[in-house]
């Protein structure tokens, strides 16, 4: 008789919105309600699946909450599975080691939540023995590789290794419990369900060694479909991982090419076409985009210009789409030179040239520039705080942006005066 079960990590159950973009309030509520609707996805894949058990390999919460919602809410989801029979295993990672509601949760009895302590829990499943291997951290911190500390694998039974790791890093993750890969093949376990890292990556080797990534981005930054393992351990011990979508709302970033585009109906076109591509190529309820828009079109100022308009023309077209939402635009597209078609030198496209070719370099406008970022970023939680670059290089790089497309949205407004004017 094999042996299934769901394998997921990182759901940060009521995570607070990241992304500064969202000024929707429908969006906004949608995605501050997206995690828990994963939960529930989750539960109903479980249930579908008539599945033996439910691994959670860390990071349940998203830090230190005191909502008795957010517990009874946790209450309800593993009760179903309490009812169905659905044995759950959960290790506590760096955020639920803040977590108050894990202390005052009354749980059922077929859940099992790993202390600080390596511990084995094994079941039988006709012929054969599953041994799942947990531990959880005590503290927000776990600085050296927690491996050691589990048991080693006896023969003839199946065993799963639970853990919340950062592997050898991973880039915007904090480095907690780190191991290598080699380490975990080696160490004789069927199954490593491991957490933290919010990408999916299934590790190439002897064992199965999965990082399922969250099952629900929480903005752009965490862009994709997401989903969990669906494991089947067969009576020879062989393992079968199947990948189930549980998303509910898909963040995207998609570029639009306007080179050419001559009028406004044009542009929206091009852009309802495009957006209208990636809706049926998205299986998740709701699709949550972030437009950037480049090429060579005279109707670049006017979209810098009437970019509110832009947004809302798009967002109209997008309702017969059914569940779409534009979270941002970002334009950057350029306008024609016009030198050729002119008599005379334009003094605005002047300045719009001089400002992109020296504000970039000016020592001083950089600087205040690059405080200004500073400060704004380093007000925000550390989660929030990769907008500007995740090292020097990257910031440098968001400042050279701002810059170049600040020079823009200058000459959109010269250009809206000026026509303001005639």
């Amino acid at each position: 008789m094999p042996f299934r079960f769901v394998h997921t990590a990182d759901i940060h159950l009521d995570s607070p919105l990241r992304s500064l973009a969202l000024r929707n309030a429908d969006l906004g509520q949608l995605v501050g309600d997206a995690t828990r609707q994963a939960l529930v996805s989750i539960v109903d894949l479980c249930l579908a699946e008539a599945v033996d058990a439910l691994v959670i390999a860390g990071d349940l919460y998203d830090g230190d909450q005191t909502s008795m919602k957010t517990a009874r809410f946790i209450a309800t989801q593993l009760g179903r599975l309490h009812e169905a029979d659905i044995a759950v295993f959960i290790v506590r990672g760096n955020h639920d080691a803040l977590s108050k509601i894990t202390q005052e949760l009354i749980l059922p009895d077929s859940v099992k939540i790993f202390g600080s302590r390596a511990e084995t829990i094994t079941l039988r499943r006709g012929a054969l023995d599953i041994s799942l291997h947990g531990l959880s951290f005590s503290r927000p911190h776990a600085p050296e590789s927690l491996l050691p500390k589990f048991r080693a694998p006896s023969p003839d039974t199946a065993h799963i290794g639970i853990m919340h790791t950062s592997l050898a890093g991973a880039p915007g993750h904090d480095n907690y419990a780190p191991c290598s890969l080699a380490d975990l093949q080696e160490w004789g376990f069927d199954y490593w369900a491991l957490g933290h890292v919010h990408a999916r990556a299934h590790h190439p080797g002897d064992r199965h060694v999965i990082m399922p990534g969250m099952p629900q981005g929480r903005d752009i930054n965490e862009a994709g479909p997401k989903t969990v393992s669906l494991v089947t351990i067969a009576d020879d011990r062989s393992v079968t991982v199947e990948e189930r979508l549980t998303s509910i709302a898909q963040f995207e970033r998609l570029a639009v090419d306007l080179s050419g585009q001559q009028s406004w109906r044009e542009v929206i076109d091009a852009l309802e076409s495009s957006v209208a591509a990636l809706r049926a190529a998205t299986a998740a309820p709701h699709l949550v985009l972030r437009l950037k828009l480049a090429g060579e079109t005279p109707l670049s100022w006017r979209m810098r210009r009437d970019r509110d308009l832009l947004l809302t023309e798009i967002e109209q077209r997008l309702e017969g789409l059914g569940q779409t939402w534009i979270e941002k635009i970002e334009l950057a597209t350029t306008s024609p030179n016009t030198a050729e078609i002119r008599p005379s030198a334009d003094p605005v496209l002047e300045l719009g040239d001089l400002m992109r070719t020296q504000s970039i370099g000016q020592h001083s406008v950089r600087e205040t520039l690059r405080q200004l970022v500073k400060d704004v970023r380093d007000s925000l939680p550390p989660e929030a705080r990769r907008f500007a670059g995740d090292d020097e290089a990257g910031f440098e790089a968001f400042i050279d942006q701002v810059l170049s497309e600040g020079s823009e949205d200058v000459v959109a407004r010269l250009r809206q005066s000026e026509a303001g004017a005639d």
